[in-house]
């Protein structure tokens, strides 16, 4: 884990009482300091102290020394840097008994003390063999084994226990002679070599150097501090320096200690050299005081040394000039993306190295291992289904495919790939279905040498799972064997829903295979039942056997070179038996091998089933470390997002007063104003739990976490009232908040009043360092203060803050962001969170394009777009959001368009959700509300089924090759049918999504929607298929064509429809025909009244309850015709093009342009009641099952909700973007979709009506034109209309119709004057005074009567010029009587047809005219002199031609991209900018600034282009998401319409000074070129960009591959 580490861990080794100033001072002063420069890099750094916070070792179980030297090696292990501190003074420090001593070297030492029988007794008292050790081992016994109040520090033993201390001490003394002479005895006899003597001899501080220093450790690992006192003072004895020096047990200087502490100095001196820092300081009355000049100034040094010389070793060790590698930061914003393959070989390294360790000790489980094998083996060649294994918790599920994963790999071929992944091996993290699936695509396609993913795919779930199913098919078809292995499945997320399992292909292809596992206790097991049905694909993982049990006992103990006796074996045997669980077993075991072969039967604690012995476990642990230091530990490892790093727990469990009231229930901290958990106590108690955790590395950082799921549970229910879990949440909380940090916090400890203390935890900002955010804050604290009930810091810290959401979303991705979002919704009942989640979902289509490099201004500007209009009705949070966004973009040191209204979608409104999965547009739909499933069929030939429960896309039903024409639900929706334009009828099962069915030629191949049906007649099981012309009848199963009839056979007969079994159809003479084509039954006909000559269909309708067929025909009749043949015939005020009835059969909805009229059903008459008035023609409506509310779609994109009883109209839902063609309510919830787009909507009846948003004018418009103040804009709905819609875009709702007498072929405004000019195809100019609308002028048309091309108006507005197909011409605009009138043609000049027409001009103020052609051609002409000159032509069509605000110069876009600015005087070219992306270049629109300093333009990429017309530089470009057809100039910036209709609002800001370094392409990727002149002679000079990173406009998936090249920082050119 080194190599990629970035943590910085250092171990501190000293002496308890020695250095304690020096400790306290680098505390203090200088850990924070490293740990802010570490920060800074990248890096968590980690003091191991062991020693701070307590006086020695008072527990008596002489495992201190082991643990120091476990921390040192675990330091060496992890630390990316530096790892040993020494500090070593004038104490050689304690000299204890050695705690193990082997079996064949403790009896050569008895042996050396033959003479000394009492001396062996007491050695033989203490010291206990342990047979259970591997060789045999000598045990030191625990003090308390002998001195039971040793350890008791309660007030009332004090006595007691200190007159055990005084013994023990007197013990070890007589001990420690003993076992060093008969080592010297022993070395000196060669029985023992001397270091195997040394031992006796040496100090804890001395072997902590030798792990430290010098045993496999470099020397820029480490820092040594040496500390000599010069003299001593004859005055000043022993004990005044015993804190300082090594005393007998009598008080005396110890002789033999300071001899080895002299030995040890010298050897440090020859070999340490280069990493010493020696010191000499004259203590003062035997201390180091601090308030002392010369010992601050000492320990001052100490610090700065410390800072330097550690800051030193660490920028070495991170260098990456050192060793090559890249450091991968985390948490670096401005780091280039890493390749794939990084994170992937680490996601791959950690799952296959957990499952290589988890089969180690598999056992018993042969013979399912070879049942799976065969399975896989059988269905090599075939299609197949997913292998299920499954079992109760702690079955060993895990370790079964882990050891599949590892037989596989031994026996499949050399091109086989085989992924494993352990779902839930990061608990209580649980992950989301699309991370899975994403890894999983990239490691198969890495492994096959297949295309990866792109960005976009990557982060959408739905186009993720199509690429997930297409890998697996491109894979069987290269031949290759791939084997997945999805363990515990239940422990996924349930996010996209993932536990119902749509995401899992049904169909497997050959050569490759899917085990899963979960448990049978799940919902997912359930489901998964549901789903596959068959017993053949389920294996069970049964409990182990004795024998089972005895095998892995073995191996386990063989492994840790232990083993039990006989009786202790039987136990172990005994308790897990009834069970055979693994998990059971394992828990055992890791007590069982802490047994010593002396341990008594009595005390072994075993449980009876798992959940017992989990207590047991933790009662064991409690009795030894104390219940509050143990549920506080475990408490907050089970409660974090992400697990702890050691240093956070140790950190949190110092802020947790109840943890440490019982720390320091008997004894002062050592200073009270610094009070911290003694992180000794955290260091023995992960002793005692190494069995149950694990460390987990992410991003080169080891965080903490308990490796079975069921003990997070058990701990959780042990120590997690509801009451804790709410305390422990909110400490973790405040210390993420930081809040904590550089404050004093209150702490009650017992025997003194409430005392304030520092904590010393680490601030918490939310970033280290410019671009390098704080990882571990963003991973933790929405959760923490979710749960906490902190809500107001929630939206303060989390939701409202811009930076926050920013910070988040480009370190962790948006998706984690809006999961947050998604938690806070289901506890808070926040409107806001709601809003602001809805905002980011929006976004994250174009954040995950960019694929993590989201620039903060882009990300700002945009949510600022979207949520602006909500600011006023949301103060609290969005208002807050909006204005940190504004502020930032005030300051922001680049040029950045500011937006001054919501011109992107925002949320809210009734849009609830869009359903994607489809990539055609809608022709039909279904719903089925029994199974609450919704399909849609598209004209790609694609049928799509969604749940509506969780609006997830369950089945991409996939066979036709031609458009779907119509669905239909069937069998109590376990099937469904589809009819297509292929003329082919398909049956599919819903349970699968398997085609059943497939019948050719049912229908006329390319038939219409409106002309194809489906009726199914239940009570005879059969199909009816049935289109205009022809009638196929099968039996409902597809095994029988029962019938089939055509009009040809007919005498050209019209289907008109179909009830029951019964066919009408109406013959050329006006007869309706119902015949019974199955049964056979006599044919009825009557004849329609009046209608002898024929007469022409236009719509019918049938009604089953009331046996009947409506038609209606041309002539506006609408006739009434029975099953039995009686018909009836009456007026029908209108020609529909839409006809329907209810449910119930009451009411006839017909629909005729743009009037939706009901009528009322009875008997034989319909009456109509209503007539409901749209703005357009209305396309497709539904009414509610209860007949109170109507909803109609219209071709106005808006869908209208009606009152049926009183006509009113209750609400219009704008956000469709494209005609409404197919509508169904279900529920609350509207369903809408469109032929003309691949989405369905779903609205919901019921909503805040706060956020709705402002409806603006229909996508696509044919011509629009827009106030400079936005207050109206004026648009032709399509071509051939004859009318202009003025609409008031401050309510959203149309204001008039100005009606036309043609077509109008282009719009223009004069903004001051407030005069609208259309341009007809008749030649006639219209002008509507926007004060006096109904008082039009009209320029007529010339005498060739040819059609208006374009419209300028000029800049003073005083003339505008009509360019005909023929000619132009100008006129002037004057005021008479106060009234706007038009005078002219002042002048005019024909134009040549030899040469492409106008195509955009603009009227300069000098009676210039400029315009550009179709063919590219750009001619100036001036009206005053009558000259024309031709200018540079482009290279396509000319589609913008604008002139500044005062006149000084003018641009020229065209099709092509290319885009050229014009001085005026004198005229001569400027600039010539070219802009390439993929695709979509072309120049639609422009607008100068007022102050003529910068030129904005609108292109076909759906971005807007900011220019500086000095230098023709590209200063910034914006993704709008739809081309901007309009602009207009207003203030600093300008006023815009896009394609979809939005109404755009922004200002240009732009600093004095740029910096070189600023590249507006960053979030681009594209080329541009500037060709500029020198203003000093007409040569011409260059500029243009590199290659930069695309931007999310062109979503061409084919392109993804090609995006890659990494963004450069420079702005400078290159030559297209």
């Amino acid at each position: 884990m080194k190599t990629g580490s970035n943590m910085i861990r250092v171990f501190v080794s000293s002496t308890f009482t020695d250095m304690s100033s020096e400790r306290k001072a680098l505390l203090e002063r200088s850990y924070p300091e490293v740990l802010a420069f570490c920060r800074s890099l990248g890096l968590v750094f980690e003091v191991v102290d062991l020693r701070w916070g307590i006086r020695g070792d008072v527990s008596g179980d002489h495992e201190a020394s082991e643990i120091f030297l476990q921390e040192i090696r675990s330091c060496k292990k992890i630390s990316a840097g530096p790892t040993f501190i020494a500090l070593l003074g004038n104490r050689y420090g304690h000299r204890g008994l050695p705690r193990l001593i082997l079996e064949k070297q403790f009896e050569v030492l008895l042996s050396k003390l033959a003479r000394n029988p009492e001396g062996i007794k007491q050695l033989n008292h203490w010291f206990l063999k342990d047979n259970n050790a591997v060789p045999p081992t000598y045990v030191l016994q625990p003090v308390t084994a002998h001195f039971p109040h040793y350890s008791d520090l309660r007030p009332e033993c004090g006595p007691q226990r200190d007159k055990n201390v005084l013994s023990w001490h007197l013990t070890e003394t007589q001990l420690l002679q003993l076992l060093r002479s008969a080592a010297t005895d022993a070395e000196a006899a060669g029985d023992i070599t001397a270091e195997q003597k040394h031992d006796f001899f040496t100090s804890v501080t001395e072997q902590e150097f030798k792990e430290g220093l010098w045993k496999d450790a470099p020397e820029a690992s480490a820092l040594l501090f040496v500390r000599e006192i010069p003299r001593q003072k004859a005055r000043d004895g022993p004990k005044r320096f015993a804190k300082f020096v090594d005393l007998t047990a009598d008080g005396l200087l110890d002789a033999e200690a300071q001899g080895l502490l002299t030995g040890l100095k010298s050897r440090l001196y020859a070999k340490s050299q280069k990493i010493l820092n020696l010191h000499c300081v004259e203590l003062s009355k035997g201390s180091i005081d601090p308030k002392r000049k010369e010992h601050a100034q000492y320990l001052d040094s100490v610090c700065e040394q410390f800072v330097s010389q550690m800051k030193a070793r660490i920028e070495a060790a991170v260098d990456p000039s050192v060793d090559g590698r890249r450091r991968r930061i985390w948490g670096n914003t401005e780091e280039e993306k890493g390749e794939i393959s990084d994170w992937l070989v680490e996601e791959v390294a950690w799952h296959t190295t957990v499952s290589a360790e988890l089969c180690r000790d598999l056992y018993g489980r042969e013979g399912l291992l070879g049942k799976l094998c065969l399975a896989m083996w059988e269905s090599t060649n075939v299609r197949h289904g997913p292998l299920v294994v499954h079992g109760a918790a702690g079955m060993g599920k895990t370790a079964l495919l882990s050891k599949l994963a590892q037989e596989m790999r031994s026996v499949l071929d050399a091109g086989a790939v085989v992924v494993i992944r352990l779902l839930s091996a990061r608990h209580p993290q649980r992950l989301d279905i699309d991370q899975v699936l994403r890894s999983i695509c990239f490691q198969i396609c890495l492994a096959c040498g297949l295309t990866p993913p792109s960005p976009l795919t990557a982060n959408t779930y739905l186009e993720l799972l199509r690429f997930f199913r297409n890998v697996l098919s491109e894979v069987s078809q290269q031949g290759n064997t791939l084997l997945i292995l999805l363990d515990a499945l239940d422990q996924l997320s349930d996010q996209h829903h993932a536990h119902k399992l749509h995401w899992l292909p049904a169909s497997i292809p050959p050569n490759v295979h899917l085990v899963v596992s979960m448990d049978t206790n799940s919902e997912v097991f359930a489901n998964m039942r549901l789903k596959f049905g068959t017993s053949g694909s389920f294996f069970e993982v049964e409990r182990l056997s004795r024998d089972d049990g005895r095998q892995i006992v073995e191996s386990y103990l063989r492994a840790c070179q232990r083993t039990l006796t006989p009786e202790q074996s039987i136990a172990v045997l005994n308790s897990f038996e009834p069970t055979g669980c693994p998990l059971h077993l394992r828990l055992i075991l890791s007590v069982a091998r802490r047994w010593t072969s002396f341990s008594p039967l009595t005390g072994l604690r075993l449980g009876a089933n798992l959940h017992e012995m989990m207590s047991q476990l933790l009662l064991m642990l409690e009795d030894k470390h104390g219940k509050e230091l143990v549920g506080g530990a475990l408490t907050y490892i089970a409660l974090a997002r992400e697990g702890l790093l050691e240093a956070e727990l140790r950190d949190v469990m110092s802020l947790d007063d109840d943890v440490i009231s019982a720390v320091y229930r008997y004894s002062l901290p050592p200073t009270p104003s610094l009070i911290r958990l003694p992180p000794f106590l955290w260091a023995r108690l992960r002793r005692d739990l190494e069995d149950q955790l694990e460390e987990r590395w992410t991003g080169g950082v080891a965080t903490i976490g308990f490796n079975s799921r069921r003990l997070c549970e058990a701990v959780s229910a042990r120590y997690l009232t509801s009451e804790q879990r709410g305390r422990s949440l909110r400490i973790l909380a405040e210390y993420f908040l930081g809040r904590w940090s550089g404050k004093l916090k209150p702490a009650a400890l017992p025997g003194l009043s409430l005392l304030l203390s520092d904590r010393k935890v680490p601030p918490q900002p939310l970033w280290f360092a410019p671009g390098l955010a704080n990882v571990r804050k963003l991973q933790e604290l929405p959760h923490h203060l979710l749960h906490a009930g902190l809500w107001d810091e929630l939206r303060q810290e989390v939701i409202g803050s811009a930076e926050w959401l920013y910070c988040k979303s480009r370190v962790c991705g948006v998706s984690t962001v809006i999961q947050d979002l998604d938690q806070c919704s289901q506890y808070m009942d926040c409107t806001e969170t709601r809003l602001v989640r809805d905002a980011l979902v929006l976004m994250k289509p174009s954040l995950d394009f960019l694929d993590g490099h989201i620039d903060m201004s882009l990300f700002y500007t945009e949510l600022l777009a979207r949520l602006c209009s909500l600011a006023t009705p949301f103060p609290s949070m969005i208002g807050q959001l909006c204005s940190q966004c504004e502020e930032w973009l005030l300051t922001c040191p680049e040029p950045i368009l500011l937006p001054k209204c919501s011109f992107l979608q925002q949320p809210g409104g009734a849009l609830q959700r869009t359903l994607t999965g489809l990539t055609g547009g809608i022709l039909c739909m279904d719903v089925s509300v029994e199974a609450e499933l919704l399909l849609a069929g598209s004209d790609d030939g694609v049928v799509a089924v969604w749940s509506l429960a969780d609006q997830q896309l369950i089945h991409s039903l996939l066979g036709h090759t031609g458009a779907v024409l119509s669905v239909k639900v069937i069998d109590s929706s376990a099937h469904c049918l589809s009819l297509a334009a292929d003329g082919s009828l398909r049956r599919w099962s819903l349970m699968d999504g398997q085609q059943l069915l497939c019948i050719q030629e049912a229908v006329p191949i390319d038939s219409a929607p409106s002309s194809v049906h489906l009726h199914l007649c239940e009570q005879n099981q059969e199909l009816f298929v049935h289109s205009c012309t022809q009638v196929k009848v099968l039996k409902l199963d597809g095994s029988e064509l029962l019938s089939s009839s055509s009009s040809s056979d007919d005498g050209g007969s019209v289907v008109l429809g179909v009830l029951g079994d019964s066919v009408f159809s109406l013959c050329g003479s006006g007869r309706v025909r119902i015949c019974h084509p199955v049964s056979g039954t006599q044919t009825v006909e009557t004849q329609l009244e009046n209608c002898q000559g024929g007469l022409t269909v236009v719509k019918s309708a049938t009604l089953p309850k009331h046996g009947k067929v409506f038609i209606v025909s041309a002539d506006g009749v609408l006739h009434q015709v029975s099953r039995s043949g009686r018909q009836t015939a009456a007026e029908f005020p209108l020609v529909p093009s839409l006809l329907s009835v209810t449910e119930d059969e009451k009411i006839l909805i017909a629909g005729s342009d743009r009037t939706l009229s009901l009528f009322n059903v009875d008997q034989d008459s319909v009456d109509r009641f209503l007539d409901l008035q749209h703005d357009d023609s209305v396309l497709s409506a539904c009414v509610s099952s209860d007949c109170r509310l109507l909803v109609s779609g219209a071709a106005d994109q808006l869908i209208r909700i009606w009152s049926v009883t009183t006509g009113a109209l209750l609400d219009s839902l704008c956000g469709s973007d494209s005609p409404v063609t197919s509508l169904a309510l279900y529920n609350n919830l509207v369903i809408s979709a469109s032929a003309a787009a691949a989405g369905v909507h779903l609205w919901s009846l019921k909503y805040d009506t706060r956020h709705k948003p402002v409806a603006h004018i229909p996508a696509g418009c044919a011509h629009v034109a827009i106030t400079k103040d936005t207050d109206r804009v004026f648009y032709v709905r399509q071509q051939s209309q004859m009318e202009v819609i003025s609409w008031n875009n401050l309510t959203g709702s149309l204001s008039e119709r100005l009606a036309v007498s043609a077509q109008v072929c282009c719009l223009e405004l004069a903004q001051n004057k407030r005069l609208l000019l259309c341009g007809l195809t008749t030649g006639t100019v219209l002008i509507y005074p926007l004060a006096l609308p109904q008082e039009t002028l009209c320029i007529p048309p010339p005498e060739s009567l040819s059609r208006v091309l374009c419209l300028a108006v000029s800049p003073q507005e005083k003339h505008v010029a009509v360019a005909y197909e023929d000619s132009v011409r100008l006129f002037e605009i004057t005021t008479r009587d106060s009234f706007p009138t038009v005078e002219g043609p002042l002048k005019g000049f024909p134009l040549s047809l030899l040469h492409g027409p106008p195509s955009s001009m603009a009227l300069l103020s000098n009676r210039w005219l400029l315009y550009g052609t179709s063919c590219g051609e750009v001619k100036l002409h001036d009206f005053s002199s009558g000259s024309s000159s031709d200018l540079e032509p482009h290279r396509s069509r000319v589609t913008c031609v604008t002139g500044s605000t005062w006149g000084t110069h003018a641009l020229v876009g065209s099709e092509d991209a290319v885009q050229r600015l014009w001085a005026l005087n004198p005229l001569v070219l400027d600039h010539t900018m070219e802009y390439k992306g993929f695709f979509f270049e072309g120049v639609l629109s422009a607008a100068f600034s007022d102050s003529d300093q910068f030129v904005f333009t609108g292109s076909q990429d759906r971005t807007v282009k900011v220019w500086d017309v000095s230098s023709g530089k590209l200063l910034y470009v914006q993704y709008v998401y739809a081309p901007v057809v309009r602009m207009v100039t207003f203030r600093n910036g300008f006023v815009a319409l896009s394609q979809q209709g939005a109404v755009i609002k922004e200002v240009f800001r732009c600093p004095d000074h740029v910096s070189p370094d600023y590249n507006p392409l960053r979030n681009i990727k594209a080329q541009y070129r500037v060709t500029s002149r020198e203003k000093n002679r007409d040569d011409k000079q260059s500029t243009a960009s590199d290659l930069k990173d695309f931007n999310p406009a062109q979503f061409n998936l084919n392109l993804m591959g090609m995006l890659r090249s990494k963004p450069s920082s420079s702005s400078t050119c290159l030559i297209l």
